[in-house]
């Protein structure tokens, strides 16, 4: 089921501090007081912009301190839910690659999905929060700690100074320097996370209002439940603000596909570079969908002796062999990596070798891969 509508706050408090209606504010206020959920997982600004930490509140008045957009924040959340959340009902904000990772995790049984309440975030991409700053130095000329907000709309990166004025730059232009989006959100080709509940952004919306894609019956209720209990108002948007939304996640998309030619187009024998691998582990336990209970690679047939260096391809064919076909693309393994092994690069494209030979959309396609071993079962616990 698809249903659109365009969703505003009623509380003023919430308006004024969030980046397009507040309906995700509104929303997830409305699951923790009418007792739908225990709890809800979201992203709060730290001492700056550029700093978002997970959070997770059973009050529903400390959501107002994770109203707005932080797209300086790209923190995976899916394996705090698989670790720590499994046994609670909760609701938890999911930009298309935690909506993904999620889903991978539940194939394996880690998480249930009667017990989650997704609200999904359209997402464009995320910065990195060092890139950011220096980005804002360099290109608006104004010091990163002046900002107060930032958002991605029409192409260009805005930021919003102390004094209420805005600066922007056009994202393409910040991308051809080498700053901008992350490089794995450039290749993203999932813009709406269409397997949450609602999937909620500013394309297409009127002023002043989040549009909305209603995608479960789960989130039909949400909404319904939301509107009668005074939390929000809504009105339908016109079949041209549709055609709007479409549009631009279209060109997005598009977008994205080219870049992965450019990105992931090469000629070198791209293995080789595992030979810098320090087998740190940082990949692995960075990893969203990794969260099987005992690591393969900690198994005692797959030690090494520490004094010599590691066998790359016993680890990360290991790693590849077992994670592969369930990359979402989120880039974690590669921010992380010492060694700055193109991680996610590498794993995107066999991904996406997997998908042109078996039909396979990792995070999307509602079957378990082909190759999915039953072993998998054992989740983290």
């Amino acid at each position: 089921m698809v249903k659109y509508l365009q969703i505003k706050s009623t509380d003023a408090s919430i308006l004024e501090k969030a980046e397009n209606g507040g309906a995700v504010t509104s929303i997830l206020k409305s699951l923790l007081e009418l007792k739908t959920v225990e709890g809800v997982l979201n992203i709060k600004k730290g001492n700056d912009v550029y700093d978002g930490i997970p959070t997770y509140t059973t009050n529903p008045d400390d959501l107002i301190n994770t109203a707005g957009s932080l797209h300086c924040a790209p923190t995976m959340i899916s394996d705090i839910v698989a670790r720590y959340l499994k046994d609670e009902v909760i609701a938890v904000t999911t930009k298309p690659c935690d909506a993904m990772a999620i889903d991978e995790i539940m194939k394996r049984s880690g998480i249930n999905r009667d017990n989650v309440f997704m609200i999904g975030l359209n997402c464009g991409g995320t910065v990195r929060p060092t890139v950011a700053e220096e980005m804002i130095r360099l290109f608006y000329d104004i010091d990163p700690e002046t900002v107060v907000s930032e958002e991605i709309n029409k192409g260009s990166f805005i930021v919003e100074l102390e004094d209420g004025t805005e600066k922007s730059v056009k994202i393409d232009d910040l991308e051809d320097e080498g700053y901008g989006r992350r490089e794995n959100c450039q290749r993203c080709e999932l813009k709406v996370p269409r397997k949450a509940d609602i999937a909620c952004g500013n394309w297409g919306s009127s002023k002043g209002y989040t549009f909305v894609e209603i995608n479960t019956p789960k989130g039909e209720k949400i909404v319904q439940d939301a509107i009668d209990n005074g939390y929000i108002e809504v009105k339908e948007p016109s079949e041209k603000q549709i055609k709007i939304r479409s549009k631009v996640e279209n060109i997005m998309i598009k977008m994205a596909k080219k870049t992965q030619k450019k990105q992931l187009n090469t000629e070198a024998n791209e293995f080789d570079v595992f030979t810098r691998c320090l087998k740190c582990y940082r990949c692995r336990d960075v990893c969203p969908v990794c969260n099987c209970k005992v690591c393969s690679l900690e198994k005692p047939y797959f030690n090494e002796n520490s004094n010599e260096k590691p066998d790359p391809l016993l680890m990360h064919g290991v790693r590849m062999g077992h994670m592969s076909f369930s990359c979402v693309n989120c880039g974690q393994c590669e921010d992380v990596c010492p060694m700055e092994i193109p991680l996610a690069k590498i794993y995107q494209r066999v991904q996406l070798k997997y998908r042109e030979e078996t039909g396979y959309v990792s995070g999307v396609t509602t079957e378990k891969p082909m190759i999915y071993s039953g072993d998998k079962e054992e989740i983290v616990e």
